[in-house]
């Protein structure tokens, strides 16, 4: 059984990687732009999609003001995005939020940050893989109505290639955030040209009717239209998600390390505004519909269109739109664009569990996250992260829409205490710093983190009043929970690491006073034999072999073969009137416990060595049944002494004459 499941690790995984092949890559800003930035980037395959659905409640008239929607993010964007700047600068040893909060505002903020960080990974990889499987499908119609299995069957590929140890900085995965770029900058200016030369068409959506969701009649009049909007907004928001890559990635970087990430978020803001304003505008120039409910919001001569209408991603209408002539191009630009949300979930698969080894060191998380496998990953962070994202794509039927509430509740929340732990960092810097040039550049940076924390702080509220009903409480919930238990775990290491602690040279040469030796022998065979020998050979205080009786009969016959072999060791029969052995002898060795607390009392359980994998249900259950109960019984050694029934040992051959 051993071997079957060692080979089928080894054929998912591949085979071991000595320790020297580990390295950290060193990024030139061209390489480092995708590899970091296709998160933030590939957020443009939905968020304009998640603008138009939700001001479509409010009908037509609503739709008109995207562009300005989408101007309000490209604000917070750019806000954004210079704060990060001074972060990259101040902190550029990769542990971006977590420890720009941690060391600023201290250990409850550092892991609230946590929190938020480890559930907006796992919403990374379910809302980038949901939407990749949307436009899998619109290019190949086929998997229509398969989006779960699809996004499901990709998460696993996804972790199975990085269990095998998938550079996630290697040239090839620059290669789709490139093609999107291109994609999508091609499909810009063919956009526009068409527009100002008046040939571009509309959508084939645009002949249809939205019918506004009740409440909404009167368009965005009131306050449920200011609620609408402020919704819209916070689903755009999701254009943000990623740009804290960046100040994580600060040490992979080709010297010098912080102006060249600081020129790459420059880089990534500029375009990705390009590209969202871009979309968006296009979206409104050709009329795309897209709305939450198409058979029932949607009419076609005023009838509903019905469960048989398929309605594309906001892109994929606009190729189809734009490319009316060229159908391989439409076909080309959704492909591309579920390649690029793929590497964009891959980008998740590289941070989470680097993140949880980061956790795993400082005792918040399990220390097994910070092991590495011997593919020189971390395998644990990335089953762990499947495993999460997995379960979120199936509870939420790998829709986007209903994904997307939950989402960007904890990056707003990272943003905005590292924001503030930076504006303390620049007061704590000033506060010792006296030369004239240096100082204006810390205000300078404090005032911009300053403008960040007020942005990032205002868009948190919009997103948590806009979304809170909606799902946001899930995410919060979430973020709770992993905050208790990081929390719990915390306590955890620390009291324990207070009790393994040696205090002094007194402890170190702590020996026990005596050691008892006690043999469990269920009737005398060779593994019987074979424990007593073992036991004989480390010299104890006391020996003596323990026998459960449940059968008159068998204790008669063991008694008297004990006596026909003359085994050296005295034989002691405990009463087992219930016919459970374990109870009694677990009772036994506490006894001797307590008779001498300083005493070790080792207990040497013959174990039975099995060859193939369902003979394990056959043999050794008293044994498994025995080491679960004396395992919290202080002051007891258990040893198991192994039997293997197919092989020779060589202790047991003849000795050379």
């Amino acid at each position: 059984m051993t071997d079957i499941a060692d080979a089928a690790r080894r054929l998912l995984a591949g085979r071991p990687l000595r320790t020297e092949a580990q390295d950290r890559p060193v990024l030139p800003k061209r390489i480092a732009l995708p590899v970091f930035a296709s998160d933030a980037l590939s957020s443009v395959a939905y968020a304009p999609d998640e603008i138009l659905l939700t001001l479509a409640f409010a009908g037509l008239a609503a739709v008109t003001i995207s562009p300005w929607v989408a101007l309000a993010v490209v604000v917070v964007l750019a806000t954004v995005i210079a704060s990060y700047r001074q972060n990259v600068h101040a902190y550029p040893s990769g542990a971006g939020d977590y420890e720009v909060a941690t060391e600023n505002l201290g250990r409850k903020a550092g892991l609230a940050v946590a929190s938020a960080l480890l559930v907006d990974y796992v919403l990374t990889v379910a809302v980038s893989i949901s939407a990749a499987s949307q436009y899998a499908a619109a290019a190949i119609p086929a998997l229509r109505g398969l989006e779960v299995p699809v996004a499901v069957a990709v998460v696993v590929l996804l972790a199975i290639a990085n269990l095998r140890g998938l550079r996630a900085t290697g040239p090839a995965l620059t290669i789709p955030a490139y093609l999107f770029m291109a994609a999508i900058g091609t499909l810009a200016v063919v956009g526009f040209i068409q527009h100002l030369t008046g040939t571009l068409g509309q959508a084939d959506s645009a002949a249809l009717t939205i019918v506004p969701r009740s409440g909404f009649e009167e368009g965005l009049t009131g306050l449920a239209g200011a609620f609408l909007v402020m919704r819209a907004f916070s689903h755009g928001c999701a254009a943000l998600t990623g740009v804290e890559a960046v100040s994580s990635g600060v040490p992979s970087f080709a010297r010098p390390r912080s102006r060249n990430a600081a020129t790459t978020l420059l880089f990534l803001g500029a375009i990705l505004a390009t590209m969202m304003m871009s979309v968006v505008t296009l979206a409104r120039l050709t009329g795309v519909k897209v709305v939450e409910s198409p058979a029932r919001d949607l009419l076609r001569d005023g009838q509903p269109v019905g469960a048989e209408y398929h309605q594309d991603p906001v892109i994929g209408q606009l190729a189809a739109t734009v490319f009316r002539e060229a159908p391989a191009l439409t076909l080309l630009v959704a492909a591309v664009t579920a390649l690029v949300l793929v590497v964009a979930a891959n980008t998740a698969f590289t941070g989470f569990p680097g993140f949880g080894a980061v956790l795993a060191r400082d005792g918040f998380l399990p220390r097994q996250l910070h092991t590495r496998g011997d593919r020189l990953v971390y395998s644990n962070g990335i089953v762990s992260l499947s495993v999460a994202a997995i379960a979120l794509i199936i509870a939420f039927d790998a829709e986007v829409t209903r994904l997307i509430h939950l989402y960007i509740v904890g990056v707003f929340i990272s943003f905005t205490l590292s924001q503030l732990g930076m504006v303390r960092h620049w007061t704590r810097r000033l506060r010792d710093e006296y030369t004239r040039e240096v100082r204006m550049r810390m205000q300078r940076s404090r005032l911009i983190n300053t403008l960040g924390l007020a942005m990032t702080g205002a868009v948190l509220v919009v997103v948590l009043l806009a979304r809170a009903r909606h799902g946001a409480w899930i995410a919060l919930a979430m973020m709770a929970v992993l905050y208790l238990v990081m929390l719990t775990i915390h306590l955890h290491y620390e009291r324990l690491s207070g009790e393994l602690a040696v205090a002094g040279p007194q402890e170190a040469r702590f020996l026990p006073v005596r050691t008892h030796a006690v043999v469990l022998v269920s009737r005398l065979h060779q593994p019987a034999l074979r424990a007593i020998a073992y036991a004989r050979a480390t010299r104890p205080n006391t020996l003596e072999a323990l026998h459960a009786a449940v059968d008159d009969a068998e204790v008669a016959g063991l008694r008297r073969q004990w006596d026909e072999l003359s085994v050296p060791v005295p034989l002691t029969v405990l009463a087992a009137p219930h016919h459970e052995i374990t109870g009694p002898i677990v009772e036994y060795i506490r006894g001797l416990r307590r008779s001498s607390p300083r005493d070790l009392v080792m207990v040497f359980v013959p174990e039975f060595v099995v060859s193939r994998w369902w003979e394990g249900f056959l043999h050794n259950q008293s044994t498994l049944r025995l080491r679960a109960r004396l395992l919290f019984v202080p002051g007891v050694v258990m040893v198991s002494v192994p039997f293997q029934h197919d092989q020779v040992d060589l202790l047991d051959a003849p000795l050379p004459e």
